[in-house]
């Protein structure tokens, strides 16, 4: 099945039984984009420079977009086994991969596996390991939050770039409150991150680049600095005026960035 969105060519897979979408742009290289927890919504803005010289691969995880989502599938570590499906599908016997926020969490669960199938590894606002003291969250929790105080944490300029429901088709509404259900499911228990992940990092012998918007609340500068020491190598580097969402808020800045780091 086919279609364009954005410029990208839109078609399906079905992995373990899980009917998945996914978009493709470009030629070469192969670079596998692991969307956020709002979905891949407007990253195209983002997406398209990256697509000039390299086939960029943006699957909506299982339960995001028009992704199904069977009852089996309830970690981020199952996602990371669909993924690894989806790259043997698709040919992909080595690939760049960035991921965004969940997927940074993701792109993390994958390469511990399978560490020499990643040449390079983009990290944008990454969640998936518990850093700090036991009885404190690392993450504000999302999901108590009043939407206007989560906007904030989310957006260097909440006004300009936070969604806006009014204007929203149903079917973007349908999807926006699926992607929060599943979201929900995926990080909920343990609350963002995974107890055995900060126990398998040190296989990454990639170069790794942490990316953090410098006005994020949700992933503070602290938190990214303590999950960068347990990947060998891994640097760090801050977008000024951007949020958790670089991608939205700084996409000409974010695709230099990451483009400069896989052509090093």
């Amino acid at each position: 099945m086919g279609g364009t969105a954005g410029g990208a060519e839109r078609k399906t897979i079905a992995i373990a039984g899980v009917e998945m979408e996914y978009f493709e742009r470009g030629e070469g290289k192969p670079l596998l984009y692991l969307h956020g927890g709002g979905g891949l919504g407007p990253d195209a803005a983002f997406l398209d420079p990256l697509a000039r010289g390299r086939r960029v691969i943006s699957p909506s995880h299982p339960g995001f977009g028009a992704s199904a989502l069977p009852d089996w599938i309830d970690s981020v570590e199952d996602l990371a086994h669909i993924y690894l499906e989806f790259m043997d599908r698709l040919g992909l016997a080595k690939i760049d991969m960035i991921g965004c926020s969940l997927g940074g969490w993701i792109a993390n669960e994958i390469a511990t596996k399978t560490p020499e199938r990643v040449r390079r590894l983009a990290l944008v606002a990454p969640a998936g390991v518990k850093t700090g003291p036991p009885d404190k969250l690392d993450i504000p929790d999302m999901f108590t939050l009043p939407p206007d105080k989560l906007q904030s944490l989310l957006f260097h300029d909440a006004e300009t770039f936070a969604p806006r429901p009014a204007a929203m088709s149903d079917e973007a509404l349908r999807t926006m409150a699926r992607n929060r259900e599943t979201l929900a499911l995926l990080v909920w228990e343990p609350y963002l991150h995974n107890p055995k992940l900060p126990h398998r990092l040190h296989r990454l012998n990639m170069p790794a680049l942490f990316i953090r918007g410098a006005s994020d609340g949700l992933i503070s500068g602290a938190y990214i600095e303590r999950y960068a020491k347990l990947i060998p190598g891994a640097r760090i580097v801050t977008i000024p005026g951007a949020g958790h969402m670089p991608q939205i808020e700084q996409p000409a800045a974010l695709a230099k960035t990451i483009l400069d780091f896989l052509d090093a």
